[in-house]
């Protein structure tokens, strides 16, 4: 399994960001990557300036959000959801699509039952678990009220 450093992860998304703009070929994971890059405008001006950002770290408690993780999530999504895996999740986007209206705010949720379930992981030290990742789905799919 390929588990790339914080710098590689960002280092990604600048070189897909610099190739965009000298109108260079991208592929591959860098297809993904610009489709991610250019749904969030408000990340581009730090994908122009590495020497700045590659390093930068981004602190919850400070109220920063990390652009390359909310990025890589994205990225991470929507490779699941390229191959169906786990098993079941693209019939689970299909029906965040229907509740929310579009595909981003479909993936956002999606989001927060990823980060959960690596939380999760990462606490207990354990492979991440599906049925933590659909449970949280399932709750995000049910009427609030």
């Amino acid at each position: 399994m390929f588990k790339p450093t914080r710098a590689q992860a960002r280092q990604l998304f600048f070189d897909t960001w610099r190739k965009y703009h000298r109108h260079e070929i991208v592929a591959g994971i860098e297809t993904v990557a610009l489709d991610v890059i250019l749904m969030h405008p408000e990340y581009q001006a730090a994908l122009a300036d590495a020497d700045r950002y590659l390093d930068k770290d981004y602190l919850p408690e400070g109220g920063d959000t990390n652009p390359f993780l909310h990025m890589s999530m994205h990225v991470a999504i929507k490779e699941q959801l390229s191959i169906d895996q786990p098993i079941g999740i693209c019939a689970k986007f299909a029906q965040l699509v229907e509740i929310t209206g579009n595909e981003h705010d479909a993936a956002h949720r999606m989001m927060e039952c990823l980060a959960e379930m690596i939380w999760h992981a990462q606490r207990y030290q354990q492979a991440p678990d599906a049925l933590i990742y659909f449970a949280c789905l399932d709750r995000q799919l049910k009427p609030s009220g």
